[in-house]
């Protein structure tokens, strides 16, 4: 699909249970042990750090948020700080990237600890999938965000199958973009809402999709 305002798709209809995973042990048993790998190839990592390129300028500060032990930002860029939301703590020390971290469970306690209108940028990478009230969440990052401060939300056609929400599993590529377009809407703290298809081979694994959004105000 091409760069656009809007998806062609039409939105989707949530079902009772769509945000429901087949394994609803707690999150913190399943992300014990960290995992110091890429849950995407090089070149859709290079998709990700281009888009954080387009949209975090030098000098933010950014909330990376479902962080772990890369936070795929541009290596010769320069940000005044980047805050760590993650659930394994070993990950989060590991990430060179960041000077604050935070561990929390977003399904169980969805609120951000951080003070309104605090940051310049936020990204959520291959993550978005296993949220359960997404809405929520998404509705703390726009609280969290400068008005006017950009949201970048990436994901491919890869999860933990398991933890991911049925819904996810339900929808092909177009429709997880349609989905996540319409999150942020239904968050209603958000604007100029884009979809975007950032998949570096077209028609191979692992391609990149991309909604962005940017913070209606901080409150």
């Amino acid at each position: 699909m091409p760069d656009h305002p809007e998806s062609e798709t039409p939105r989707p209809e949530l079902p009772p249970g769509a945000f429901r995973r087949v394994d609803e042990t707690p999150d913190e048993r399943f992300y014990a042990q960290p995992r110091f790998v890429t849950h995407i190839d090089d070149a859709a990592i290079a998709a990700v750090t281009q888009l954080y390129r387009e949209y975090f300028p030098p000098g933010d500060h950014l909330l990376d948020l479902m962080s772990s032990w890369v936070s795929h930002l541009p290596p010769e860029v320069e940000y005044a700080g980047v805050t760590g939301l993650g659930l394994n703590r070993a990950e989060l020390e590991r990430n060179p990237r960041l000077n604050r971290r935070v561990v929390q469970n977003l399904n169980t306690d969805p609120h951000l600890p951080f003070e309104t209108a605090s940051f310049d940028g936020c990204g959520i990478c291959v993550s978005i999938d296993y949220l359960t009230d997404p809405v929520t969440v998404l509705r703390e990052v726009g609280r969290v965000l400068k008005p006017g401060a950009p949201l970048v939300i990436t994901f491919s056609n890869r999860c933990f199958p398991t933890k991911a929400v049925a819904v996810w599993h339900a929808l092909d590529d177009a429709g997880h973009v349609a989905l996540v377009e319409d999150l942020l809407r239904m968050a209603g703290n958000f604007r100029d809402i884009v979809g975007l298809d950032r998949s570096p081979r077209p028609g191979r694994p692992d391609p990149l999709y991309a909604v962005v959004g940017r913070a209606v105000h901080g409150g």
